[in-house]
């Protein structure tokens, strides 16, 4: 009798306790301000008595769209949100101290789990080319010859490292920052559009026979004049956009590999992965290269038969191992584009909760002697960093950071995407 008693005491406590508050995925079938009932039922309209449609004595109430979860873009990772420290853990061997140490917190978010390829670029080409002048698509073409040099023989690559199918999910190089924020302005656009297709109740995948002349075109175009569904349904994906440094720096460290108990983090790192090394430690891959970088002078990869890291330039993006938040090739391969204007003084001046320098705010480019060419400091330059196949370790570390003005573009800088997370951070 005592234990049936308990039982019963715990199932009406729980009971109890148990929410029955309205919560953002949840908001229930009326207003909490109003107690008047939303115009939306299990997705659908509600209409009046027996069917028929709101009259003026019974208006449409305020519609609620259900509503389960963000929807998840193409090739993106989450990115659970927290504290860091944002700065460089190595020894500042270039004297810089343009990213001393400092605590922040990041809110949660999204990013590409690779840089965008060449394969990913030449889509993108594809659409631009067939709706916009021929002066817009040259801006929009990547820089080739920054491959060449009048002392290598990189010709080769200036011809077929774009274009040719064997580069395919190699990163995309030659990509200013201009470029790059173009290129994900258009991926929200085409994104959202293809959402849109499926809100408005059209198939979500065209069919697999053979199409008639210029069928295929015309669903391309369908599908991008498409109505965009209005923010308060769901369906409209948050903007794609370059990456802020912190977000890039906090994504790449992955500290959420070290923790182990009530926010105790084991160690602090150096790398995008455990201990000083750049060398796997452990398993089938022991003493490989954990990363796509130049080991010392002359020398990119290693010996023919024994080559280390396995790429004398770039790799493809897939190749060396994802990190902690499954993000692949945040150390090496290509360095990559983030948001933030450069300022040396970015980590004195800055906000602990998602800190972001977006022009010269408290440190006006005035300050700088650009004009006596005592300094290269304006709003124009744009912070870059992961370190690439043509650099040394040092530059591997998530707290290093490099410059270059956003209309500029190399080798060995490529970039990847991020979006904001709506209404979770984990």
């Amino acid at each position: 009798m005592k234990a049936a008693i308990w039982v019963l005491s715990a199932t009406m406590l729980f009971s109890a306790c148990k929410s029955k508050h309205p919560s953002s995925l949840n908001p229930g079938k009326k207003s909490t301000a109003t107690n008047v009932d939303f115009a939306t039922k299990n997705g659908k309209t509600k209409k009046g008595k027996k069917g028929a449609a709101p009259t003026a004595a019974e208006p449409e109430g305020f519609a609620v769209m259900p509503y389960k979860s963000q929807v998840v873009g193409p090739n993106l990772v989450f990115v659970e949100g927290g504290r860091f420290t944002m700065g460089a853990l190595e020894e500042d061997v270039m004297n810089s101290r343009d990213n001393r140490e400092r605590t922040v917190s990041v809110q949660s978010f999204y990013m590409d789990e690779t840089e965008i390829t060449n394969l990913n670029y030449l889509e993108y080409l594809h659409y631009v080319q067939r709706d916009s002048s021929a002066e817009v698509v040259a801006r929009t073409l990547p820089d080739t010859t920054v491959w060449y040099d009048p002392l290598s023989f990189n010709d080769s690559y200036v011809t077929y490292y774009f274009r040719h199918p064997g580069f395919r999910m190699y990163p995309v190089v030659g990509v200013s920052w201009v470029q790059a924020n173009d290129y994900s302005i258009w991926r929200t656009n085409f994104v959202n559009a293809s959402l849109a297709k499926q809100a408005t109740g059209k198939p979500k995948k065209a069919s697999l026979g053979k199409k008639k002349k210029g069928q295929a075109m015309a669903e391309s175009e369908a599908l991008m004049s498409s109505a965009r569904p209005t923010v308060e349904s769901g369906y409209v994906l948050p903007n794609y956009r370059l990456p802020t440094e912190a977000e890039w720096e906090y994504a790449a460290k992955a500290m959420i590999g070290t923790q182990y108990a009530d926010e105790n983090q084991s160690n602090q790192r150096i790398y995008p992965w455990d201990g000083s090394s750049l060398r796997n430690p452990r398993g089938k891959h022991k003493g490989e290269m954990m990363a796509n970088f130049k080991r010392a002078k002359g020398d990119y990869a290693g010996i023919a038969g024994r080559s280390n890291d396995g790429a004398i330039i770039t790799e493809e993006v897939y190749k060396y191992p994802a990190n902690d938040f499954g993000l692949y090739n945040m150390a090496g391969n290509v360095n990559e584009w983030v948001y933030d204007v450069y300022r040396p003084l970015s980590s004195m001046d800055f906000k602990d909760l998602n800190p972001l320098r977006r022009d010269g705010y408290l440190d006006e480019e005035k300050r700088y002697d650009v004009k006596g060419y005592n300094s290269v400091i304006n709003d124009k330059l744009r912070v870059y960093k992961g370190g690439s196949w043509n650099d040394v370790a040092y530059w591997l570390s998530p707290g290093t950071r490099r410059f270059l003005s956003q209309d500029s573009s190399t080798a060995m800088i490529g970039f990847r995407c991020a979006m904001i997370s709506t209404g979770r951070n984990k």
